[in-house]
């Protein structure tokens, strides 16, 4: 995981079905190169690929406001931890 959301390299779109991962897509960033606004363009992302779970750490106010006005929960996780285990961490939060 990336320390800041519109700076990751890349992007795992994991689909979950009866909490079991059934496949992964991984999206490069869009807006990597950008020096300002990478997180409204990540956003516009995720949205177009249909997630509607975003596990991260930081995300900045106006990606959390873009998130939000499409409904998609944002769950923080620390930086570095891998994709597997933010998986099953968002898993348990979400069966809260």
């Amino acid at each position: 995981m990336s320390e800041v959301f519109g700076r990751a390299r890349a992007f795992a779109v994991v689909d979950v079905e009866d909490g079991e991962i059934k496949d992964v897509d991984v999206l490069e960033n869009p807006a990597l190169s950008y020096e300002h606004g990478a997180g409204p363009i990540v956003v516009k992302m995720v949205v177009d690929s249909g997630v509607n779970v975003v596990v991260g750490a930081e995300l900045g106010p106006g990606a959390s406001a873009l998130l939000e006005q499409h409904n998609i929960v944002h769950i923080i996780v620390k930086p570095g931890i891998k994709v597997r285990q933010a998986v099953r961490k968002a898993l348990d939060e979400i069966k809260k």
